[in-house]
């Protein structure tokens, strides 16, 4: 049986364990891994041999892909072993993790292989992050139309499919950038609920507990918010109450928060965060910013632990579902509440009945809209309809085409002159 290639390219080597990200780019690694080309038939008879390639340094908890059958690749920037690489390769597919991945990479593919597909996985609309950060910071209103959405949004209009991973931003590329919904996927999280998470009762479990990596913005942001702000609120009522702080890359400016006398202590990295969370009966995650969809959430519904969240904690999780917890809204300055915060955190952690609703809703939003089997088959048809129809498909987004001939061959340009530069060191 003949083999197709795919590339998939990382920005950094996936460590499911450490964050969303590296558990989401896993996940569409093994629905490829598995996908064996059912609705191509006979007319082709192939299967997929899988790469990935990453200019990171490995960590010591990066995940070995290499038992999942899938050839790894070290490589570098801005350096033409790359350009070898791909002209031996071959790739029917090229997979770029994050738009900064692509601004790297994709003109020397499209040099190379100008027929592969090329598809960027966003993880989350990174300009939206940053805007909502910006923001926050000036307290000023969010500026959407910045510099960095006119590269991320560039890099999707140049790929001839993006895995958008929220409902709200599918929406949001739609409506306000008016991004044809052809070069568009909605590809959450792939998930499977585990019903022996659940087996841990609202008596059996006790403690606050918060959970993300620490190199993520919106997750430093909101242990430092809940420990200057919002714990003081819950302890006020709560004085004997603790907060178990989890999360990979720990600080010195995380730990100096270890405050046991204060119920507030920092527990470092959660290897496996499912386990973990299943003791604690209150998930807290109040977010100022973010995008995409939140990982600690998830992770917490899977392990039957309901969450206290903001709307952006909330945004492209549940839609229409009754959430897993409570929600907060605003102030009437448009600020986050931590006086509702705090009060919504200590309703939910002493009203077994609440707390058991609240555990039920969490189980729903998993099953019907995170499904493993259904997204994963979503997607891996996606790409199978991408590859009977690339010609046609490419041809309904010209301003796309355009965008390819003219700034790949600027940046391919400005890759090779870099890589002139460092020969000279």
């Amino acid at each position: 049986m003949n083999s197709d290639i795919i590339l998939f390219i990382g920005h950094l080597w996936p460590e499911p364990t450490s964050s969303a990200a590296g558990y989401r780019t896993l996940a569409l690694l093994k629905a490829i891994v598995n996908d064996t080309c059912p609705n191509i038939g006979t007319k082709h008879n192939k299967h997929w041999q899988l790469h990935f390639a990453c200019a990171a340094d490995k960590t010591e908890f990066y995940f070995d892909l290499e038992k999942q059958g899938i050839i790894c690749h070290e490589i570098k920037l801005n350096d033409d072993s790359f350009d070898e690489l791909v002209k031996g390769l071959k790739p029917k597919i090229v997979f770029y993790d994050r738009f900064i991945t692509e601004e790297q990479f994709a003109p020397r593919v499209h040099e190379q292989c100008p027929d592969a597909i090329n598809i960027l996985d966003t993880q989350d609309l990174h300009f939206l992050r940053r805007a909502r950060q910006k923001a926050l910071k000036s307290d000023q209103k969010i500026n959407l139309h910045s510099d960095d959405a006119i590269r991320e949004i560039a890099a999707i209009l140049r790929c001839d499919l993006s895995l958008i991973i929220s409902t709200y931003e599918m929406q949001l590329l739609v409506q306000e950038f008016k991004i044809s919904p052809d070069i568009l996927h909605y590809c959450p999280f792939m998930l499977t609920l585990d019903q022996t998470a659940h087996q841990d009762s609202f008596s059996a479990r006790e403690h606050f507990v918060m959970i993300g990596n620490f190199l993520h913005p919106p997750n430093w942001d909101a242990v430092l918010w809940c420990y200057q702000s919002i714990w003081p609120l819950i302890r006020k009522q709560m004085p004997q109450a603790q907060i178990h702080i989890y999360g990979a890359y720990c600080s010195d400016k995380v730990r100096q928060l270890h405050q046991p006398d204060k119920g507030f202590i920092i527990k470092g990295r959660a290897e496996d965060a499912i386990e973990t969370l299943r003791h604690y009966r209150v998930n807290l995650a109040p977010l100022r910013f973010g995008a995409g969809i939140k990982g600690k959430i998830a992770d917490g519904f899977i392990a039957g632990t309901p969450c206290v969240t903001t709307d952006i904690g909330h945004e492209g999780m549940a839609d229409n579902l009754a959430w897993g917890g409570l929600l907060t809204s605003r102030n009437k300055n448009g600020h986050q509440n931590e006086q509702q915060i705090a009060q919504a955190a200590i309703d939910l952690y002493k009203d077994a009945s609440l707390w058991q609703i609240s555990q039920q809703n969490a189980e729903q939003i998993v099953s019907k809209r995170f499904d493993e089997n259904q997204h994963s088959s979503a997607f891996i048809t996606r790409l199978h309809q991408l590859i009977e129809t690339i010609s046609e498909h490419r041809k309904n987004n010209f301003y796309g085409q355009i965008l390819r001939h003219n700034l790949y061959r600027s940046q391919y340009f400005m890759s090779k002159w870099i890589e002139e530069k460092n020969k000279e060191k």
